[in-house]
């Protein structure tokens, strides 16, 4: 593995080779040694420098390396030209991270946002994929009918391919976030809540225990690919919706975060995002940040978001109580023990329930249920028995409203707002 840190750089070498190995080990390989360069730019011809490009031939030669990986975005030119130093293949990040989303993807979606996303990103590096490439074809007399001409590059023949085929994704995955869109559209009067954050930080454990489904949960960086939506049970006869998304990771391809937009509808639309942080993480700070900028990328950035920090459990008080002061509308959790859950409902039941409004209600006596719903519900102050029915002066979510009038349409008069 190599790395070249340039000065403005958010991880120095050695913490972005310790993801990149999380990385490498996830798609299926074995690191067997890694170099670090600083530079005050890549160079354009081989990105490291020259010398340093031969030390990494003969490093791969010695550990016998069958791939080379670098911790930056190379360009066509600048993999070609290192392959022809060190000799044997060389991968960038992005190539990295979409070879592991091609293993991992399961459903059709998954596979279409994952060739679209390879696709698009090998379409400029055509030239270095194939051998045949400098073929021609027409011209020749022994080439037979439909072959003769003033010949055209086997090159055009395979970009012409790759974008009738990219063309062709583009139009299934529109039709699948349209599908996408008419779902969420058709949940719009349910409260959606939507786990993002970064690769690993917990979000399909904390769905499981939630809402008490099965999503499938390993410690490796992108075990979830494709999103789930369960049934979340807040208690006090309070539900909402809790979706799962795909993890994000620093650097993250533009492309990939375009194809997996239907993916992300959920997230995109959601009332309320939980941004799940992996506390023991060394790097938490650095991860918070960079899912905030994949939120920002999709447009997630002003939405409401609550804070989760993960995995308490294998954190320090001190640790717990710093974050606890950098960030005190957060809530602190484990959801591998349940610790500190009961605090995540009751934050999002409040969001559910939306403002605390202190109303004056009139209900008839006829129909015990409205009564039943506001004791249930919200908190009564006062009940007073009248000739013409039951007055309950009562404190109840906004969004509990509508569910109350669906009951019975009654009376209220709304008196001075209470805080949530």
């Amino acid at each position: 593995m190599v790395n070249v840190t340039l000065p403005d750089s958010d991880l120095d070498g050695a913490e972005s080779l310790a993801e990149l190995t999380s990385l490498t080990e996830a798609a299926g390989a074995e690191v067997v040694g890694s170099i670090i360069q600083k530079r005050t730019r890549l160079n354009p011809a081989c990105c490291v420098g020259s010398g340093k490009a031969e030390e990494i031939a003969q490093r791969a030669e010695i550990l016998q390396a069958d791939v080379v990986i670098f911790d930056n975005d190379l360009s066509p030119a600048q993999i070609r030209e290192l392959e022809k130093i060190i000799d044997c293949k060389v991968l960038d990040r992005s190539e990295l991270i979409l070879d592991i989303f091609a293993s991992r993807a399961q459903t059709h979606e998954a596979r279409l946002q994952v060739d679209l996303a390879q696709l698009e990103y090998t379409y400029p590096r055509l030239t270095r994929l194939w051998s045949h490439l400098d073929t021609v074809t027409g011209g020749a007399a022994v080439g037979g009918v439909g072959t003769r001409g003033t010949g055209e590059k086997q090159l055009e023949i395979d970009r012409r391919l790759v974008q009738k085929r990219v063309a062709s994704l583009k139009r299934q995955l529109k039709e699948i976030d349209k599908r996408k869109q008419r779902e969420v559209f058709a949940r719009s009067d349910r409260f959606l809540v939507s786990l993002v954050g970064y690769t690993n930080a917990g979000k399909s454990t904390l769905m499981n225990i939630a809402t008490g489904s099965d999503t499938f949960v390993k410690d490796q960086l992108f075990a979830t690919l494709d999103t789930k939506t369960t049934r979340w049970n807040l208690g006090q006869d309070v539900y909402c919706l809790l979706s799962d998304t795909v993890g994000f990771v620093r650097n993250l391809p533009h492309h990939l975060v375009a194809s997996f937009r239907a993916t992300l509808e959920e997230a995109i639309h959601a009332n309320l995002l939980l941004h799940v942080v992996d506390m023991s993480h060394s790097q938490a700070e650095q991860q918070l940040a960079a899912t905030n900028t994949v939120l920002r990328e999709l447009g997630c950035g002003e939405k409401d978001i609550l804070l989760v920090f993960n995995k308490i459990d294998r954190t320090t008080v001190s640790r717990r109580e710093t974050m606890a002061t950098l960030y005190p509308d957060a809530v602190f959790l484990s959801a591998r023990t349940g610790e500190g859950m009961e605090e995540l409902v009751r934050e999002v039941r409040s969001r559910v329930v939306g403002q605390n409004l202190h109303l004056r209600i009139t209900c008839s006596y006829s129909d015990g249920r409205v009564a039943s719903f506001i004791r249930s519900h919200g908190t009564v102050l006062s009940e007073e028995y009248c000739e013409h029915g039951i007055v309950l002066e009562a404190f109840l979510g906004r969004r509990q409203l509508p569910s109350l009038q669906k009951l019975q349409p009654v009376a209220y008069e709304e008196l001075t707002p209470a805080a949530s």
